[in-house]
């Protein structure tokens, strides 16, 4: 991406570990020693790469309601029962996987959002290129929620983003200076 060519060396490491061919290797997701399906099921799978300075997407999920709810029930069978296909899924919370890869899709990306922590902030979001993923998104949220809900929530989260990319753009020019 452009936006990470000029960046130190040490904030884009990450990136190319998975970033490369993500998708042509299984054991991204699926431990190699351990190719279970039901490990691959859990949101701790992606915390292996989704979390820390390149991505925090990890600790967003964690702190998130959805999160806590995962936490607290993830070892009850009943509430999270990670033998079945996610196409089959019934968990009292999303996981990763429920939302990004929703019915057992592969492309994780194809249901991510319009959020990214590097580079993306200062993104409109209310561009044509984003209205699909946006409304996708917002399908993704109205399994469990009100499309009114999710529209709102995403507008914060818009909002959010808009005020950290403005803070993320004066202090990097301070540094640079």
């Amino acid at each position: 991406c452009a936006w990470s060519i000029e960046r130190p060396p040490g904030d884009t490491a990450g990136c190319t570990f998975c970033h490369t061919s993500s998708e042509e290797r299984c054991s991204t997701c699926h431990q190699r020693h351990q190719f279970d399906p039901k490990v691959a099921r859990r949101s701790e799978q992606c915390k292996t790469c989704h979390w820390g300075k390149d991505h925090r997407d990890w600790e967003a999920y964690d702190i998130s309601i959805h999160g806590t709810v995962y936490q607290v029930n993830k070892t009850n069978p009943d509430n999270f029962d990670f033998c079945k296909k996610l196409s089959d899924a019934d968990y009292v919370g999303p996981t990763c996987q429920y939302c990004h890869m929703r019915g057992g899709h592969h492309n994780v990306q194809r249901l991510s959002t319009v959020y990214t922590s590097m580079g993306m902030s200062n993104a409109d979001r209310g561009a044509p290129l984003w209205s699909e993923k946006r409304d996708t998104w917002v399908s993704v949220c109205d399994d469990c929620h009100s499309p009114r809900f999710a529209r709102e929530n995403l507008q914060a989260m818009d909002e959010a983003c808009k005020d950290a990319g403005i803070k993320y753009t004066e202090t990097f020019k301070i540094a640079e200076n």
